[in-house]
């Protein structure tokens, strides 16, 4: 059968009622932040529009391996299906949703080789969730918008397993920017050397042709992290054809092919594994 005339198990979807709501506030900015689960601490970074509920779906599966997901609100609504209702409607909440963040202090959408001003706070989030949980240090997993943050947070020792899905800021517009991620040199100069002294692997997923993700941004991280950066590349027919783009882009959550044996599952299961290996059983 044609791949593309068959039905694929998608990306499991969680309920924002099951996660427990609470705020975080450092440095004057506060925003909210939706817990679950036991066990040391992977905070996952909603991919655009926000936290729907495959985005819930995938940190049910950390909660699943014993950690706590810790899961910050950061732009959109939470708990919302970004697919579900009026087409014309959801197209123009996800249009104003991405704007907004385009231009919010908050983030750098379009500057090469500089840290958005939240990856401050977030910083701060991960070192309170890993006195709070415990454990040898916490996970990090940044998706679309927010998968370079994931890179800029390992600054700090206690991130033992960065995971960068499908990261697209700065926005690829020029050569610059497609050679570039969204982290300040001397962020990358301090994770590079974490890298090289420490054993610190940080892990990154997009998939080929999709036009958010340039393959100069791997070559890049590969450039300044050397073995430290282990990149996994899938192809764009790997992806879920019912996917939300055009092009295949979310590989955790709306173009997964649920299913073992297929090339996102196994992508998926290499996150789990290094989440688990480095959080839950550190050898």
């Amino acid at each position: 059968m044609d791949r593309a005339d068959r039905t694929y198990t998608a990306a499991p979807v969680g309920d924002l009622t099951t996660f427990e709501e609470a705020s975080f506030t450092n440095a004057g900015a506060t925003h909210r932040v939706f817990r679950k689960g036991s066990g040391p601490a992977v905070v996952v970074i909603a991919e655009m529009p926000g936290i729907s509920p495959m985005v819930l779906g995938f940190a049910d599966r950390v909660v699943a391996i014993g950690c706590t997901a810790v899961v910050p609100d950061l732009f959109g609504q939470a708990g919302r299906d970004p697919l579900a209702g009026n087409k014309l409607l959801t197209t123009l909440r996800g249009a104003g949703t991405i704007l907004a963040t385009c231009i919010s202090r908050d983030f750098t959408a379009l500057t090469a080789g500089s840290s958005s001003p939240v990856v401050d706070w977030l910083r701060a989030l991960a070192r309170h969730e890993h006195s709070r949980c415990g454990g040898p240090g916490v996970g990090v997993v940044g998706m679309c918008f927010t998968g370079g943050f994931a890179l800029a947070m390992a600054v700090d020792d206690t991130v033992l397993a960065p995971v960068l899905s499908q990261p697209s800021l700065p926005l690829a517009i020029t050569s610059k920017h497609k050679a570039s991620i969204d982290t300040s040199d001397e962020a990358m100069r301090i994770v590079a050397g974490r890298c090289a002294n420490q054993g610190l692997r940080v892990l990154g997923l997009r998939f080929s042709g999709d036009p958010f993700v340039p393959p100069e941004r791997f070559a890049h991280l590969r450039d300044r992290l050397g073995d430290g950066f282990v990149s996994i590349e899938l192809e764009q027919s790997d992806g879920n054809p019912s996917g939300p783009l055009k092009h295949r882009h979310s590989v955790l959550t709306g173009d997964l092919v649920d299913e073992p044996g297929e090339p996102t599952r196994d992508a998926l299961d290499r996150v789990m594994e290094l989440l688990r290996s480095k959080l839950v059983s550190p050898g």
